[in-house]
Order: C-alpha cells, then structure tokens, then sequence
C-alpha cells in the first residue's frame, strides 16, 4: 500500500485529508518532519488560515528548508488551499512575509468589483475547473466542478505554472499550479465528493 505522508502542523483540517487518503486506497501518515524521508515520498501540504500564520508555523516547525529541498530534487510535494499559496513568493495579506517561493508570482485578495458591479468575496462553492490545452487531459479531465473556500488567488503567474483555471466574478483564477513535480490546488479535493478523489489520485499517482 503506498504511503502518503501529510503534514501536520495545527493550520488545516486534518481528518478530512486522511479520509480522502483512505478512500483512495493509500496509507494516510501525519508527519512533522521531512527529514528523512526517501526522496520519492509523497508529501501533501493542507491549509486553512492566514499567509502568515502558515508560513510562520512552518518556520517554528523547521519545515521550510526541508520543503524546498524535497521539491528541488524532484520529490513530489501537493499543496492545497492555503497550502497552494505558501507555495508562492508572497502575499499582499501579510506584506512582511516572505512564501515559500517555489513559485513565482503572489498572491492577492481577489477583486470584488467589475463592470461596476460589487461581486461577493469570499469564493465558495462549487465552480467549473478549464485545463489549459497544452496539459495532457489525462491527468485531470475537463468541466470538472469542485469546491472552493477563498478570499485570495495567485496572479502574476507563468501560464507554464497553471495547469487548470475556474471563473469567478469574470477573472480567471489558477485553480491547479505546479512546479517540478510539485503541484497545488486551489480548492479542496478531499471535499469535492468522488470528482474531488479522482482528481486527488491523479495528480498523487503522476
């Protein structure tokens, strides 16, 4: 049975995850430390919160460093939600704290405002995921809906980077980034029902 190791480190619900992972069919393992760990480990990064109490966590824990090694040599790493946006190099949330910078651009509070209209903030709920054409479809199928919670989105990002995108409030969100074989989502696969788990899987068996 394959073993995917989750990080845990207080800023995500963590039980979710491991019922995703179980349903999958993989061995859900909490971990606080990457140090270790054979390089093809599997290592997912869940989140909820703040930028910077995410990264701050992180940096209490010692886990940055490990983090970016583990992806420099090609291990592969998911970040999702607020896991996705430490991936970045900022955040306009939290001006003095630096992301992980895996990925090159940052991450704003998405825009309320268009065509003079006020549009709602936060985005939540189920929206339509489109894969860029360049990307092989059989990693993540297209009009895929799953589930959203956020108020900030990556932007500034090399299209090279994205891999699917959703519209909300007419601005086009990345939905799913990667970097190496490292990837990120936006929204929440292990609560995005059995579309949800299908795309878990893929991106976990890539």
């Amino acid at each position: 049975m394959k073993t995917i190791n989750i990080i845990d480190y207080g800023l995500c619900n963590i039980h979710s995850v491991k019922s995703a992972i179980t349903k999958l069919g993989y061995k859900p393992n909490l971990i606080n430390n990457i140090n270790g760990l054979p390089s093809d480990s599997k290592i997912i990064l869940p989140g909820v919160g703040s930028f910077a109490n995410g990264i701050s966590r992180l940096e209490e824990m010692g886990l940055i460093g490990s983090i970016k090694k583990h992806i420099d040599n090609q291990g592969h790493f998911l970040g999702i939600c607020l896991g996705m946006q430490m991936m970045f190099e900022k955040s306009s949330e939290s001006k003095n704290t630096k992301g992980l910078g895996i990925i090159k651009g940052e991450i704003d509070l998405i825009p309320n405002q268009y065509m003079n209209k006020t549009h709602k903030v936060p985005h939540i709920g189920w929206n339509k995921l489109t894969i860029d054409n360049n990307f092989s479809k059989s990693i993540v199928k297209n009009d895929y809906n799953v589930y959203f919670v956020h108020s900030y989105m990556a932007k500034d990002v090399d299209s090279n980077n994205i891999i699917a995108t959703c519209e909300y409030n007419h601005i086009e969100i990345p939905a799913i980034v990667k970097y190496k074989n490292s990837y990120g989502c936006q929204f929440h696969p292990e609560k995005s029902g059995e579309t949800g788990l299908d795309i878990l899987k893929s991106l976990l068996d890539i």
